[in-house]
């Protein structure tokens, strides 16, 4: 397939080589993929610093009854919320955790960090979009070596 051929080639496989190109520069360009990269993993970092992390880690409560001899306990662990103001989403402990979430993110492994629903979002579209992205500088580079 030629990639200058309008005739033979169907929207969707033109769309895909624009994105290849964009991305990696047809895997030539190591560089191009590693800052697409790097701009992808600065966005994760951002957003769940703005959306994705609570205000606070949400504590578990237990609660239970006496009946007679028998104890009944339940724990119960509130969803994580996003409280507070503006000013307070910005902060260097936010911004560590947020880098171990999508540094995570690169290698497919889950942070472990509770995280509010649009967190959870974020962090499942940067484990499909940025293990890409390595994927496509490590073969521009495999390529780059076995010239």
């Amino acid at each position: 397939m030629r990639r200058h051929d309008p005739t033979d080639t169907t929207k969707g496989e033109r769309r895909l080589l624009w994105g290849y190109w964009l991305l990696s520069g047809y895997g030539l360009r190591a560089s191009r993929a590693f800052t697409w990269l790097l701009a992808a993993m600065s966005l994760t970092v951002l957003l769940l610093m703005v959306f994705g992390l609570p205000a606070s880690v949400p504590e578990p409560a237990t609660t239970g009854t006496l009946n007679g001899s028998e104890i009944s306990l339940h724990t119960s662990t509130p969803d994580p919320a996003l409280h507070g103001k503006w000013s307070q989403r910005w902060s260097w402990a936010r911004v560590e955790k947020a880098t171990r979430v999508a540094v995570n993110s690169v290698v497919f492994r889950s942070s472990g960090q509770n995280l509010t629903i649009g967190g959870t979002y974020i962090e499942m579209t940067s484990r499909l979009l940025e293990p890409t992205l390595l994927a496509l500088g490590v073969l521009a580079i495999r390529g780059r070596i076995k010239r």
